[in-house]
Protein backbone atom coordinates (compact mmCIF):
# COMPACT_ATOMS: atom_id res chain seq x y z
CA UNK A 1 0.00 0.00 0.00
CA UNK A 2 1.52 3.41 -0.94
CA UNK A 3 2.30 5.98 1.72
CA UNK A 4 -0.74 8.09 2.55
CA UNK A 5 -0.64 11.86 3.14
CA UNK A 6 0.62 12.50 6.65
CA UNK A 7 -1.39 15.09 8.49
CA UNK A 8 -0.91 15.65 12.20
CA UNK A 9 -3.85 14.12 14.13
CA UNK A 10 -2.71 15.58 17.43
CA UNK A 11 -3.25 18.93 19.11
CA UNK A 12 -1.82 19.90 22.47
CA UNK A 13 -2.37 22.62 25.02
CA UNK A 14 -0.47 23.33 28.24
CA UNK A 15 -3.15 21.75 30.41
CA UNK A 16 -3.87 18.90 27.97
CA UNK A 17 -7.63 19.45 28.18
CA UNK A 18 -10.39 19.77 25.61
CA UNK A 19 -11.49 23.15 24.33
CA UNK A 20 -13.28 24.12 21.17
CA UNK A 21 -10.21 26.10 20.17
CA UNK A 22 -8.02 23.03 20.64
CA UNK A 23 -10.42 20.71 18.86
CA UNK A 24 -10.69 22.99 15.86
CA UNK A 25 -7.05 23.95 15.55
CA UNK A 26 -6.32 21.16 13.08
CA UNK A 27 -9.51 21.46 11.00
CA UNK A 28 -7.83 23.44 8.24
CA UNK A 29 -5.10 20.81 8.06
CA UNK A 30 -7.70 18.08 7.98
CA UNK A 31 -9.53 19.76 5.12
CA UNK A 32 -6.29 20.08 3.16
CA UNK A 33 -5.35 16.44 3.72
CA UNK A 34 -8.77 15.10 2.81
CA UNK A 35 -9.12 17.44 -0.16
CA UNK A 36 -5.73 16.33 -1.45
CA UNK A 37 -7.07 12.83 -2.02
CA UNK A 38 -10.36 13.98 -3.51
CA UNK A 39 -12.62 13.34 -0.52
CA UNK A 40 -15.40 15.73 0.49
CA UNK A 41 -15.00 17.90 3.58
CA UNK A 42 -18.07 18.34 5.74
CA UNK A 43 -19.26 21.85 6.46
CA UNK A 44 -17.14 24.46 8.17
CA UNK A 45 -15.59 24.13 11.57
CA UNK A 46 -16.98 26.29 14.33
CA UNK A 47 -14.79 29.37 14.91
CA UNK A 48 -12.35 29.35 17.77
CA UNK A 49 -13.52 30.88 21.01
CA UNK A 50 -12.55 34.51 21.31
CA UNK A 51 -15.42 36.78 22.27
CA UNK A 52 -18.50 36.27 24.38
CA UNK A 53 -21.70 35.24 22.67
CA UNK A 54 -23.55 38.17 21.25
CA UNK A 55 -20.53 40.50 21.27
CA UNK A 56 -19.96 40.33 17.52
CA UNK A 57 -21.96 43.10 15.78
CA UNK A 58 -22.00 41.02 12.60
CA UNK A 59 -23.25 37.87 14.32
CA UNK A 60 -26.04 36.22 12.36
CA UNK A 61 -24.97 37.71 9.02
CA UNK A 62 -22.72 34.88 7.92
CA UNK A 63 -25.47 32.59 6.67
CA UNK A 64 -24.15 29.83 8.91
CA UNK A 65 -25.78 27.89 11.70
CA UNK A 66 -24.19 25.87 14.46
CA UNK A 67 -24.88 22.13 14.43
CA UNK A 68 -23.72 19.32 16.72
CA UNK A 69 -21.05 17.24 15.03
CA UNK A 70 -22.44 14.12 16.73
CA UNK A 71 -26.25 14.44 16.85
CA UNK A 72 -27.69 13.99 20.37
CA UNK A 73 -29.55 10.81 19.39
CA UNK A 74 -26.27 9.26 18.18
CA UNK A 75 -24.30 9.75 21.43
CA UNK A 76 -23.76 6.48 23.22
CA UNK A 77 -21.64 4.57 25.70
CA UNK A 78 -20.42 0.99 25.84
CA UNK A 79 -21.17 -0.39 29.27
CA UNK A 80 -17.67 -1.86 29.50
CA UNK A 81 -16.63 1.63 30.59
CA UNK A 82 -18.85 1.37 33.68
CA UNK A 83 -18.65 -2.41 34.10
CA UNK A 84 -17.68 -2.01 37.76
CA UNK A 85 -21.06 -0.42 38.52
CA UNK A 86 -23.12 -2.75 36.30
CA UNK A 87 -21.64 -5.76 38.09
CA UNK A 88 -21.59 -4.24 41.59
CA UNK A 89 -23.61 -5.78 44.40
CA UNK A 90 -25.88 -3.46 46.40
CA UNK A 91 -23.80 -1.23 48.66
CA UNK A 92 -24.20 1.92 50.76
CA UNK A 93 -21.83 4.12 48.75
CA UNK A 94 -24.65 6.03 47.09
CA UNK A 95 -23.18 5.22 43.67
CA UNK A 96 -25.61 3.55 41.23
CA UNK A 97 -25.23 -0.21 40.71
CA UNK A 98 -26.86 -2.76 38.39
CA UNK A 99 -28.66 -2.12 35.13
CA UNK A 100 -31.67 -0.23 36.49
CA UNK A 101 -29.73 2.37 38.46
CA UNK A 102 -26.75 2.75 36.15
CA UNK A 103 -28.83 3.12 32.98
CA UNK A 104 -31.01 5.71 34.71
CA UNK A 105 -27.88 7.68 35.60
CA UNK A 106 -26.50 7.47 32.05
CA UNK A 107 -29.80 8.76 30.67
CA UNK A 108 -29.69 11.59 33.20
CA UNK A 109 -26.22 12.53 31.95
CA UNK A 110 -27.61 12.74 28.41
CA UNK A 111 -26.64 9.51 26.68
CA UNK A 112 -29.28 8.19 24.29
CA UNK A 113 -27.68 4.93 23.14
CA UNK A 114 -26.23 1.92 24.91
CA UNK A 115 -23.77 -0.64 23.59
CA UNK A 116 -23.74 -3.75 25.74
CA UNK A 117 -20.70 -5.69 26.93
CA UNK A 118 -22.63 -8.57 28.48
CA UNK A 119 -26.11 -8.98 29.92
CA UNK A 120 -25.44 -9.99 33.53
CA UNK A 121 -25.50 -8.12 36.82
CA UNK A 122 -25.12 -9.17 40.48
CA UNK A 123 -27.72 -11.78 41.43
CA UNK A 124 -27.97 -10.06 44.83
CA UNK A 125 -30.08 -7.33 43.23
CA UNK A 126 -33.03 -9.49 42.12
CA UNK A 127 -32.16 -12.78 43.82
CA UNK A 128 -31.52 -14.18 40.32
CA UNK A 129 -30.06 -13.06 37.03
CA UNK A 130 -31.81 -10.28 35.10
CA UNK A 131 -33.41 -11.22 31.76
CA UNK A 132 -33.02 -9.47 28.37
CA UNK A 133 -36.73 -8.56 28.49
CA UNK A 134 -36.23 -6.84 31.85
CA UNK A 135 -33.21 -4.96 30.51
CA UNK A 136 -35.31 -3.84 27.51
CA UNK A 137 -37.93 -2.39 29.85
CA UNK A 138 -35.23 -0.42 31.68
CA UNK A 139 -34.02 0.95 28.35
CA UNK A 140 -37.52 1.94 27.31
CA UNK A 141 -38.32 3.50 30.69
CA UNK A 142 -35.26 5.74 30.36
CA UNK A 143 -35.64 6.66 26.69
CA UNK A 144 -32.53 4.68 25.76
CA UNK A 145 -31.81 2.65 22.62
CA UNK A 146 -29.53 -0.38 22.37
CA UNK A 147 -27.25 0.33 19.40
CA UNK A 148 -25.07 -2.77 19.60
CA UNK A 149 -23.20 -5.26 21.75
CA UNK A 150 -19.91 -7.05 22.13
CA UNK A 151 -20.65 -10.75 22.20
CA UNK A 152 -19.17 -13.97 20.89
CA UNK A 153 -19.68 -14.28 17.13
CA UNK A 154 -19.71 -17.88 15.92
CA UNK A 155 -22.00 -20.06 13.86
CA UNK A 156 -22.97 -22.28 16.80
CA UNK A 157 -24.60 -19.62 19.00
CA UNK A 158 -25.35 -16.86 16.52
CA UNK A 159 -29.11 -17.33 16.30
CA UNK A 160 -29.33 -17.27 20.10
CA UNK A 161 -27.36 -14.02 20.16
CA UNK A 162 -29.67 -12.59 17.50
CA UNK A 163 -32.65 -13.50 19.69
CA UNK A 164 -31.19 -11.49 22.58
CA UNK A 165 -30.34 -8.58 20.29
CA UNK A 166 -33.86 -8.60 18.87
CA UNK A 167 -35.38 -8.53 22.36
CA UNK A 168 -33.22 -5.52 23.21
CA UNK A 169 -34.15 -3.75 19.97
CA UNK A 170 -30.64 -3.64 18.53
CA UNK A 171 -29.93 -2.65 14.95
CA UNK A 172 -26.30 -3.84 15.18
CA UNK A 173 -24.70 -6.93 16.67
CA UNK A 174 -20.95 -7.30 17.04
CA UNK A 175 -17.87 -8.39 18.88
CA UNK A 176 -14.82 -6.86 20.49
CA UNK A 177 -12.61 -9.61 19.06
CA UNK A 178 -10.91 -9.79 15.68
CA UNK A 179 -12.39 -12.12 13.02
CA UNK A 180 -8.99 -13.86 13.22
CA UNK A 181 -5.69 -13.08 14.91
CA UNK A 182 -3.74 -14.49 11.99
CA UNK A 183 -1.23 -12.65 9.82
CA UNK A 184 -2.05 -14.79 6.75
CA UNK A 185 -4.51 -14.22 3.90
CA UNK A 186 -5.89 -17.78 3.96
CA UNK A 187 -7.15 -17.33 7.51
CA UNK A 188 -8.72 -13.97 6.72
CA UNK A 189 -10.35 -15.54 3.64
CA UNK A 190 -11.86 -18.27 5.82
CA UNK A 191 -13.05 -15.68 8.36
CA UNK A 192 -14.63 -13.66 5.54
CA UNK A 193 -16.63 -16.69 4.41
CA UNK A 194 -18.02 -17.12 7.94
CA UNK A 195 -18.74 -13.44 8.41
CA UNK A 196 -20.46 -13.06 5.04
CA UNK A 197 -22.83 -15.89 5.96
CA UNK A 198 -23.50 -14.63 9.50
CA UNK A 199 -23.96 -11.14 8.10
CA UNK A 200 -26.67 -12.46 5.80
CA UNK A 201 -28.40 -14.02 8.80
CA UNK A 202 -28.18 -10.76 10.74
CA UNK A 203 -29.61 -8.75 7.83
CA UNK A 204 -32.51 -11.20 7.59
CA UNK A 205 -33.33 -10.28 11.19
CA UNK A 206 -33.01 -6.52 10.52
CA UNK A 207 -29.51 -6.12 11.99
CA UNK A 208 -25.97 -5.33 10.87
CA UNK A 209 -23.05 -7.54 11.89
CA UNK A 210 -19.90 -5.66 12.91
CA UNK A 211 -16.39 -6.25 14.20
CA UNK A 212 -14.34 -3.94 16.41
CA UNK A 213 -10.60 -3.34 16.03
CA UNK A 214 -7.61 -3.11 18.28
CA UNK A 215 -4.25 -2.07 16.84
CA UNK A 216 -3.11 -5.52 15.64
CA UNK A 217 -5.84 -5.68 12.98
CA UNK A 218 -4.09 -2.78 11.26
CA UNK A 219 -0.68 -4.48 11.23
CA UNK A 220 0.63 -5.92 7.98
CA UNK A 221 -0.23 -9.26 6.38
CA UNK A 222 2.55 -11.75 5.74
CA UNK A 223 1.72 -12.40 2.10
CA UNK A 224 4.97 -12.15 0.15
CA UNK A 225 8.56 -13.34 -0.04
CA UNK A 226 10.22 -16.59 1.09
CA UNK A 227 8.21 -19.27 2.84
CA UNK A 228 8.91 -20.81 6.23
CA UNK A 229 9.00 -24.52 7.08
CA UNK A 230 5.18 -24.55 7.18
CA UNK A 231 4.95 -23.09 3.69
CA UNK A 232 3.78 -19.66 4.88
CA UNK A 233 5.21 -16.46 3.48
CA UNK A 234 7.42 -14.40 5.77
CA UNK A 235 7.31 -10.91 4.24
CA UNK A 236 4.63 -8.41 3.28
CA UNK A 237 3.16 -6.64 0.28
CA UNK A 238 2.19 -3.77 2.61
CA UNK A 239 -1.51 -4.68 2.86
CA UNK A 240 -2.96 -4.34 6.35
CA UNK A 241 -5.00 -7.21 7.79
CA UNK A 242 -8.34 -5.46 8.28
CA UNK A 243 -8.05 -3.53 5.04
CA UNK A 244 -7.72 -6.88 3.25
CA UNK A 245 -10.83 -8.08 5.12
CA UNK A 246 -12.76 -5.03 3.86
CA UNK A 247 -12.31 -6.32 0.33
CA UNK A 248 -13.11 -9.95 1.12
CA UNK A 249 -16.42 -9.24 2.87
CA UNK A 250 -19.71 -8.18 1.32
CA UNK A 251 -20.51 -4.55 2.17
CA UNK A 252 -24.19 -5.49 2.33
CA UNK A 253 -23.59 -7.86 5.23
CA UNK A 254 -20.40 -7.02 7.13
CA UNK A 255 -19.76 -3.73 8.94
CA UNK A 256 -17.20 -2.23 11.29
CA UNK A 257 -16.89 -0.31 14.53
CA UNK A 258 -13.71 1.73 14.55
CA UNK A 259 -12.10 2.12 17.95
CA UNK A 260 -10.52 5.51 17.30
CA UNK A 261 -7.98 5.18 20.12
CA UNK A 262 -6.69 1.82 18.90
CA UNK A 263 -6.58 3.14 15.34
CA UNK A 264 -4.20 5.89 16.44
CA UNK A 265 -2.18 3.33 18.39
CA UNK A 266 -1.89 1.43 15.11
CA UNK A 267 -0.70 4.60 13.40
CA UNK A 268 2.02 4.86 16.05
CA UNK A 269 3.06 1.18 16.13
CA UNK A 270 2.59 -0.29 12.67
CA UNK A 271 4.60 1.85 10.27
CA UNK A 272 7.16 -0.49 8.73
CA UNK A 273 7.16 -3.81 6.87
CA UNK A 274 9.70 -5.93 5.00
CA UNK A 275 8.77 -6.31 1.35
CA UNK A 276 9.21 -9.39 -0.84
CA UNK A 277 12.80 -8.39 -1.66
CA UNK A 278 13.78 -8.01 1.99
CA UNK A 279 13.73 -4.20 1.93
CA UNK A 280 12.21 -2.29 4.85
CA UNK A 281 9.41 0.02 3.73
CA UNK A 282 7.42 2.69 5.55
CA UNK A 283 3.66 3.05 5.19
CA UNK A 284 1.77 5.50 7.37
CA UNK A 285 -1.71 4.48 8.51
CA UNK A 286 -4.33 7.22 8.50
CA UNK A 287 -7.44 6.43 10.62
CA UNK A 288 -9.45 9.23 8.98
CA UNK A 289 -8.82 8.09 5.41
CA UNK A 290 -9.35 4.48 6.47
CA UNK A 291 -12.97 5.40 7.30
CA UNK A 292 -13.55 8.13 4.71
CA UNK A 293 -12.87 5.73 1.85
CA UNK A 294 -15.76 3.50 3.04
CA UNK A 295 -17.67 5.64 5.50
CA UNK A 296 -20.99 3.76 5.21
CA UNK A 297 -19.33 0.56 6.44
CA UNK A 298 -18.73 2.17 9.84
CA UNK A 299 -22.06 2.71 11.60
CA UNK A 300 -20.41 2.65 15.05
CA UNK A 301 -17.31 4.12 16.66
CA UNK A 302 -15.63 3.93 20.02
CA UNK A 303 -14.90 7.54 20.90
CA UNK A 304 -11.95 6.73 23.14
CA UNK A 305 -9.32 9.34 23.94
CA UNK A 306 -5.68 9.12 24.95
CA UNK A 307 -2.68 11.22 25.94
CA UNK A 308 0.16 11.04 23.42
CA UNK A 309 2.96 9.17 25.27
CA UNK A 310 5.84 8.05 23.10
CA UNK A 311 7.46 6.50 26.19
CA UNK A 312 4.66 3.89 26.29
CA UNK A 313 4.55 0.83 24.02
CA UNK A 314 1.17 1.89 22.58
CA UNK A 315 2.11 5.55 22.20
CA UNK A 316 -0.91 6.64 24.26
CA UNK A 317 -2.42 6.47 27.72
CA UNK A 318 -6.24 6.27 27.92
CA UNK A 319 -8.10 9.29 29.28
CA UNK A 320 -11.69 10.52 29.53
CA UNK A 321 -12.85 12.00 26.22
CA UNK A 322 -11.45 15.51 25.94
CA UNK A 323 -8.53 15.05 28.32
CA UNK A 324 -6.33 13.45 25.64
CA UNK A 325 -4.71 14.43 22.36
CA UNK A 326 -6.88 12.74 19.75
CA UNK A 327 -8.66 15.32 17.63
CA UNK A 328 -12.26 14.13 17.46
CA UNK A 329 -13.36 17.36 15.79
CA UNK A 330 -11.04 16.68 12.90
CA UNK A 331 -11.97 13.01 12.77
CA UNK A 332 -15.76 13.26 12.73
CA UNK A 333 -15.85 16.40 10.61
CA UNK A 334 -13.86 14.92 7.77
CA UNK A 335 -15.37 11.42 7.56
CA UNK A 336 -18.79 12.92 6.71
CA UNK A 337 -22.21 11.24 7.07
CA UNK A 338 -22.62 12.58 10.61
CA UNK A 339 -26.24 11.40 10.94
CA UNK A 340 -25.25 7.87 9.96
CA UNK A 341 -22.45 7.46 12.49
CA UNK A 342 -22.97 6.59 16.16
CA UNK A 343 -20.27 7.36 18.73
CA UNK A 344 -19.99 5.21 21.86
CA UNK A 345 -17.73 6.57 24.58
CA UNK A 346 -15.31 4.01 25.97
CA UNK A 347 -12.46 4.09 28.44
CA UNK A 348 -11.11 0.68 29.40
CA UNK A 349 -9.47 2.08 32.55
CA UNK A 350 -12.42 4.15 33.81
CA UNK A 351 -13.31 2.08 36.92
CA UNK A 352 -11.80 3.47 40.13
CA UNK A 353 -12.13 0.36 42.28
CA UNK A 354 -13.16 0.48 45.94
CA UNK A 355 -11.09 3.64 46.43
CA UNK A 356 -13.30 5.63 44.05
CA UNK A 357 -16.52 3.78 43.23
CA UNK A 358 -17.98 6.73 41.38
CA UNK A 359 -15.05 7.36 39.05
CA UNK A 360 -16.34 5.55 35.95
CA UNK A 361 -19.69 7.37 36.08
CA UNK A 362 -17.92 10.68 36.71
CA UNK A 363 -15.74 10.07 33.66
CA UNK A 364 -18.87 9.16 31.69
CA UNK A 365 -20.39 12.54 32.57
CA UNK A 366 -17.26 14.48 31.65
CA UNK A 367 -16.89 12.57 28.38
CA UNK A 368 -20.51 13.15 27.41
CA UNK A 369 -20.15 16.90 27.99
CA UNK A 370 -17.06 17.03 25.77
CA UNK A 371 -18.70 14.89 23.09
CA UNK A 372 -21.67 17.26 23.07
CA UNK A 373 -19.32 20.24 22.63
CA UNK A 374 -18.16 19.02 19.22
CA UNK A 375 -19.85 21.23 16.65
CA UNK A 376 -19.63 22.54 13.11
CA UNK A 377 -21.10 25.45 11.22
CA UNK A 378 -23.30 24.68 8.22
CA UNK A 379 -25.03 26.83 5.64
CA UNK A 380 -28.52 27.86 6.75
Amino acid sequence: MPDQPAHDPFTTTPDGRLSRRRLLAASAGAAAAIGAVGLPVLGTAAPALGAAKGSDPDAGSSGLRAAPLIPPTNRGIILYSVRDRISAAPDDSGVPYGFERVLARLAEIGYKEIEFAGFNQSTEILGRQITPAEIRKILDDNGLVANGCHTSINATSFQQQLDIAETLGMKNIGTGSAPTNSAYKADWDAAADVWNELGRQAKARGMRLYTHNHDAEYSFLLDAGPRDSSGRQTRSSGIRRLEYFFGQTDPRYVFFELDIYWAYVARFKHTKFINANGVEKTSLFDPILNVADRTKRFPLFHAKDGDRRTDLANGYEMTPLGDGDINFQQFFQTIGERHFHHANWEMDTAPGGTENRGQSLDFAAKSYENMADLSIYLQK
